[in-house]
């Protein structure tokens, strides 16, 4: 069923041509009217959704987007208008639950068939030219897996940029909830359909004060229902699950996509990015298992994708559609495109290139190097107390927080150990992922482990550039932990630093050293960890060498 064609407007075409413009597109080669659909599921549930029908006899190709957030601006403007603009015709739904479709959100759990039944109506179309692609970012990327878990025949590309296939826990291998994102997740999503325009600006305006109150208290569940009022009825689910395994996350876990589907992928994403281990590792499996997968990571945090990173995204979004729908010829000469912090960006033949690697100690005092500490070294002890936890800064975050931010207050806390080595004679480019071993003992059995390497340069001032966390740390023993992938050049006369602490609070929920459920938990007991040094028991492996890695 559709309702009146609604042409766009003369200031909205223009607006579109200015966007155009200022993103550096290709120029447009039509104009598009919008129908406002319903799509029928097999519960008897109609989705709402608008067909972007390009005016031209030779339409690019057809595109799916699937969408909780809404169908006006930003979305629509970035996922919509710009390839309606271009031939495309496009299929802008939001998803069960949201913004006039029927049925209840439930975050995740109905894109499976959700998707397939939009499908089975796309190709009743007569409209439809016989093949789609998907495009989106973050949850519109999840809507993407589910699915290429069952691509159905006329699939023939994604570009799915920041966008997770995997939410169960949500955790995804730290083994701790991501207290203040999803919080502040649950929080946006309860309450972007507020009517009131006024309310929704001015809670908008009060959100980071309420939610970093909400974080703070215990317990956890409590807090945040007191936070999402009536809204978001999953939350405290979602901390009643704490094992990854459980069956609970099933519908939420795409995994499996990345083991059968044989669609051409392009995976953009950004070193500062929420999702970023689990692009990497989308692109890896589909790249070991011969997929046509192209991997973009740029400089950006998840909300950059929306702002800075959209000129190249959209760029690189419609060279990928035009070589898999329409047949044109890709100007991508690498699968790999990477930016390297300090430098710019790389094109490689895959990910991550050979590097060499270069070892550095946690030493006495504070220091950093290559000398191997003598077996009688001290160790390094810090106490961390749940009740005052070690705060996050800047980091893989969805808030506003997020992204490469100052620390040598961080460094200079009494719950964190800081390591930092001489100046840099030459340029070190670190290209990979960064590995931690720590000799480790702590006086709780209930503890984490924070690490972080930054950069200090020659006036001081520290920033960081990659994070690793691990839940539930053993309390004797030698913890390896992966840092977040990197690609950044440590100038000549900058030092590298490495931070221990036993936690980062909100980013990962707080240790509360019970072994209490995170969701009722009240008691809290601190945590002393001890770092060993002597004999070289702790290190920094670091995939660097003095040039940035080479296409060849």
């Amino acid at each position: 069923m559709a309702a009146p064609a609604a042409v766009p407007s003369k200031a909205g075409q223009f607006a579109g041509r200015t966007l155009a413009r200022l993103l550096r597109l290709p120029p447009h080669t039509c104009g598009f009217t919008v129908n406002r659909v319903l799509v029928p599921m097999r519960d008897g549930i109609e989705l709402r959704a608008d067909h972007y029908a390009p005016a031209t006899s030779e339409p690019a190709g057809t595109l799916l987007v699937r969408c909780p957030y809404g169908r006006k601006f930003p979305f629509a403007a970035l996922y919509a208008g710009i390839y309606a603009a271009r031939g495309y015709h496009v299929v802008f739904q939001s998803v069960r639950g949201t913004f006039g479709s029927g049925g209840e959100f439930d975050p995740m759990v109905n894109e499976i068939a959700d998707g397939a039944d939009t499908v089975a109506w796309l190709r009743e179309q007569d409209w439809f030219t016989g093949t789609f692609a998907t495009i989106g970012l973050s949850y519109l990327g999840f809507t993407q897996w589910t699915l290429l878990t069952d691509p159905p025949p006329e699939m023939k590309a994604a570009v799915i940029t920041v966008g997770p296939h995997d939410l169960s826990g949500p955790r995804w291998g730290t083994g701790t909830f991501g207290l203040g994102d999803f919080l502040g997740w649950s929080h946006l999503v309860a309450n972007q359909e507020d009517p009131n325009r006024l309310r929704a600006v001015l809670r908008q305006l009060r959100s980071r004060r309420l939610l970093a109150r909400a974080v703070d208290k215990l317990p956890a569940g409590e807090a945040g229902r007191a936070l999402l009022g009536d809204g978001a009825p999953w939350w405290e689910s979602w901390l009643e699950h704490p094992e990854a395994d459980d069956p609970f996350w099933t519908s939420l876990n795409n995994r499996r996509a990345l083991d059968t589907t044989e669609i051409p992928v392009l995976l953009i994403g950004g070193w500062q990015d929420l999702f970023l281990e689990q692009t990497i590792d989308q692109y890896q499996r589909l790249h070991e298992r011969g997929v046509d997968v192209g991997l973009t990571v740029g400089p950006w945090t998840h909300t950059h994708l929306m702002t800075k990173a959209a000129p190249t995204a959209i760029r690189e979004s419609l060279d990928w559609l035009g070589a898999h729908l329409g047949g044109a010829s890709s100007s991508r000469r690498q699968p790999v495109r990477i930016f390297v912090n300090g430098r710019g960006w790389a094109e490689l033949p895959e990910w991550p290139p050979a590097m060499p690697e270069v070892v550095r100690y946690l030493q006495p005092g504070g220091r950093l190097g290559d000398a191997v500490p003598p077996e009688t070294a001290a160790p390094a002890s810090f106490t961390y107390n749940p009740a005052h936890p070690t705060p996050t800064i800047g980091g893989r975050l969805l808030s506003p927080e997020a992204g490469y931010r100052k620390d040598t207050k961080l460094a200079q806390r009494p719950d964190v150990l800081s390591f930092t080595g001489d100046r840099l004679p030459t340029d070190l480019y670190v290209v990979g992922s960064p590995v931690v071993e720590l000799s480790h003992s702590c006086d709780n059995p209930h503890n984490d482990l924070f690490v972080r390497i930054s950069e200090v340069d020659a006036k001081g001032r520290s920033r960081n550039v990659s994070d690793g966390y691990i839940g539930a740390a053993p309390d004797s023993g030698t913890v390896r932990i992966e840092l977040d992938a990197v690609a950044h050049r440590f100038r000549a006369g900058s030092r590298i630093r490495v931070l221990v602490a036993g936690g980062s609070h909100p980013r990962f929920a707080r240790n509360l050293g019970t072994g209490e459920p995170l969701g009722t938990g009240r008691r809290l007991v601190s945590a002393t960890h001890s770092v060993h040094l002597g004999d070289g028991a702790s290190r920094v492996v670091l995939p660097a060498g003095p040039q940035p890695p080479s296409s060849k």
